[in-house]
């Protein structure tokens, strides 16, 4: 796998735990993103409609009115590591802490 292919499965995960310790698993999507680049992973607009684009059709998140997204329950378990999902990195143990 490639050094971008790690950083974009990062990125994803990134998305996923904004969403998770958002309130009712919602956020925006501008805040998403800006909660993305908070961690790091600095996201053009065509970059981040795209990585939430792949997240909805993965069935990850979903999206709602007012350009907002929710997370799925399938979309729990992969942030937390519970299921995998090969387009999305795996959490390390511990790494997440609700």
């Amino acid at each position: 796998m490639s050094y971008a292919d790690e950083v974009m499965r990062a990125r994803r995960l990134s998305l996923l735990l904004a969403l998770y310790f958002a309130a009712g698993y919602t956020l925006p999507r501008a805040a998403l993103r800006a909660q993305v680049e908070l961690t790091g992973y600095v996201m053009s607009l065509d970059l981040a409609a795209t990585e939430i684009a792949w997240l909805i059709e993965q069935g990850l998140v979903e999206p709602l009115e007012l350009d907002a997204v929710r997370l799925t329950a399938r979309g729990e378990d992969i942030a937390l590591g519970r299921g995998q999902n090969p387009g999305v990195r795996r959490p390390s143990p511990g790494e997440v802490k609700s």
